[in-house]
């Protein structure tokens, strides 16, 4: 019985679903937003909210623990790697190879577009094993109040995945970040966000530490500036 128990050991470690159970929730991808043609604003603010909005979001979708997030950092490298959305665009095929790369059931793509201050947030799902568009979603408001649209975005986006809703707590922490966390806040941020992703990251470092100077409810540039200082 000796030969059994060790065979049966050896089983155990080479297959490691049967000591660790795998995460079976649906993952989900975010990818860079579009700029549809805006106005009102320095094009470096425009540029950076591709970006900005896409971190923006995910961080939203996270609070979702009925979904697996992909790291933004892992949909960047495989963009760049596979030469997707070199004309700065992604359409429901390529948003379903990144996803297919990375393991996510659905891909999320966004666009915005800002007409001196009035503000349009779009986000479609796509199914990655299909490639079809199973959710669009639409934000519109006053930019003063993009945190709020983004906050809305990711509410309907989740809910078109027929996904258990946020506990109240999660829910009563949106709405009270949604009222303390202004516009300016989220136009530094964004930019911050930006120049990281660019390998600027001393101009990130000073933007998240303004942030977290004046904006100190804004508790992911404080994070974000950790992280940052953790690699210098």
């Amino acid at each position: 019985m000796r030969w059994r128990a060790g065979w049966t050991l050896a089983a155990l470690l080479v297959v490691p679903g049967l000591v660790f159970a795998q995460d079976t929730r649906p993952g989900l991808a975010v990818v860079p937003f579009t700029d549809g043609g805006s106005y009102g604003q320095e094009k470096e603010d425009f540029e950076a909210l591709t970006i900005g909005l896409q971190q923006m979001l995910t961080t939203e979708l996270a609070a979702n623990a009925n979904l697996r997030i992909v790291d933004r950092s892992r949909i960047k490298q495989v963009m760049a790697e596979q030469d997707l959305g070199a004309s700065g665009r992604v359409d429901a095929g390529t948003a379903a190879q990144i996803g297919k790369i990375v393991g996510a059931k659905y891909v999320v793509m966004g666009g915005f577009v800002d007409w001196f201050g009035d503000m349009r947030l779009d986000g479609s799902v796509v199914n990655v094993e299909t490639s079809e568009i199973v959710k669009v979603q639409r934000a519109r408001g006053d930019r003063e109040g993009l945190f709020s649209l983004v906050v809305e975005l990711a509410d309907g986006l989740t809910k078109g995945l027929s996904l258990p809703p946020l506990s109240r707590q999660a829910l009563q922490e949106r709405e009270r970040r949604s009222e303390q966390i202004p516009h300016e806040a989220v136009r530094l941020y964004t930019r911050a966000v930006f120049y990281a992703d660019r390998g600027d990251n001393e101009r990130a470092r000073e933007l998240f530490s303004e942030i977290t100077r004046e904006f100190p409810e804004y508790t992911e540039a404080s994070e974000a500036l950790r992280q940052l200082r953790s690699r210098s």
